[in-house]
């Protein structure tokens, strides 16, 4: 390519996501003022165009597939990238859980009347337009436009390309949907290009068209993201997500509970990495966990207490330690009691989701108060850090951070909120 084309393709990239900003601008004012009818029309519309539509999707998401292999993907990545009939089905009800939710648009959060006579109320407005930029979960394009749509907030959704062609079959679906319902095409747009000129221009903000980032996707996508945008984020950058057995566990629950936080899915933010074991219980409690880890399929990395439980079980090195693996992997490591397991998360965690199995409520509430994530569990698996699981029908992502949202971005964080204060003719003394 001449240095004439690439000038001509790096301008033509910016005159097109300008125009998408613009058009998201203009769709946004629409929707923050539409009715809750509208909007559910629109998801259902949706849903029913995705199963009408699933031979396609698949056979897009096949011609993914084929790329992401030929191109040597780990398997959790093309875990993350596949889709079949039962997950087609799955993003379809999604959808129609995201209508039957509650509208947050225009929801009172607080109202109160001062001493003049002033009726002042906190009500719940859309963000304005939300810019999405995600790699290889195809789901994403129909949680991330199905959410954004329900919460009054025009989405601009950018995939990657190795899910390029799955991610344009499912946004085609969205978009009958607005038709359907009479709201703008626009409301949902999917970059129609790889290049990634685009998702610098849409960290620029698309000349103050958006109001909002997030990433979903590997840590130098987070990592980019959080670096370059000049417009706020939501973003986690890792999921590195620990599991505390306290020497007051059912040792039954802990088993059962700890696969699998592992094994379920081990290519998800929530998945389990790093298993700390009381050593107050550990004689009888690590054996069993740590054979159960193994039978399940799982390479378990260990301290010099947890390799004595199995010969199967290898040396541990210092970086498996706060190490996202999204494998079958699992790092292991004997505390010292539950401040030893809060000082572990604090060094190594990330902030996103860690879990205590106990029996004692004293302990519980202790790794509560002292572990600082967005999501903290008791007595149930990680794997739960999802927004369906919040009943928030899905999420846009989970966010570490502390500002606005944390936790799963469902409708409500997608909101933000504005006073309207009335009066009958209050006037401020001088």
């Amino acid at each position: 390519m001449s240095k004439m084309e690439r000038t001509t393709t790096v301008a033509d990239t910016e005159t097109m996501m300008m125009e998408i900003g613009r058009a998201a601008r203009s769709a946004a004012r629409v929707l923050s003022v539409a009715p809750s009818f509208a909007k559910n029309a629109a998801l259902n519309g949706a849903a029913r165009a995705m199963r009408a539509s699933h031979a396609s999707i698949i056979a897009a998401n096949t011609r993914d597939l084929a790329a992401a292999r030929e191109a040597g993907r780990p398997s959790s990545f093309i875990d993350r990238l596949a889709l079949d009939d039962k997950r087609v089905e799955a993003i379809a009800k999604s959808l129609e859980e995201i209508a039957d939710l509650a509208d947050p648009v225009g929801g009172v959060m607080a109202e109160w009347t001062r001493p003049n006579g002033l009726k002042f109320t906190r009500v719940r407005v859309p963000l304005g337009v939300i810019g999405i930029i995600y790699e290889s979960r195809p789901n994403v394009t129909a949680d991330a436009g199905g959410l954004c749509l329900k919460s009054g907030n025009a989405a601009i959704l950018r995939g990657g390309s190795e899910s390029h062609h799955s991610a344009q079959a499912i946004q085609a679906c969205l978009v009958e949907g607005l038709r359907g319902a009479q709201l703008p095409e626009a409301c949902i747009q999917l970059v129609p290009t790889t290049d990634r000129a685009a998702v610098g221009h849409m960290l620029k903000g698309l000349d103050g068209a958006i109001d909002v980032i997030v990433p979903r996707g590997g840590k130098s996508l987070v990592q980019r993201v959080q670096d370059e945008a000049r417009v706020p984020v939501f973003a986690h950058l890792e999921g590195i997500c620990h599991t505390y057995v306290d020497r007051g566990a059912d040792i039954a629950v802990a088993v059962s509970v700890v696969v699998n936080a592992k094994m379920r899915r081990t290519g998800v933010c929530g998945s389990t990495e790093c298993l700390l074991v009381d050593k107050g219980a550990h004689e009888d409690y690590l054996t069993p966990l740590v054979k159960a880890l193994l039978e399940s399929g799982c390479e378990v990395r260990g301290d010099l207490a947890t390799q004595k439980v199995d010969p199967r079980v290898k040396a541990a090195q210092p970086d498996d330690y706060g190490r996202e693996f999204l494998e079958p992997i699992i790092a292991v490591k004997v505390v010292d009691g539950v401040d030893a397991a809060i000082e572990h998360i604090a060094r190594y965690g990330s902030q996103h989701t860690d879990a205590i199995i106990t029996e004692c409520n004293s302990t519980a509430e202790r790794f509560i108060r002292g572990v600082d994530s967005a999501i903290v569990l008791v007595n149930a698996s990680t794997q739960f850090a999802d927004g369906g699981e919040f009943g928030f029908g899905a999420e846009i992502g989970i966010s570490t951070g502390r500002m606005h949202a944390r936790g799963p971005v469902g409708v409500e964080q997608l909101t933000t909120f504005k006073y309207v204060v009335r009066g009958n003719g209050q006037v401020r003394p001088v």
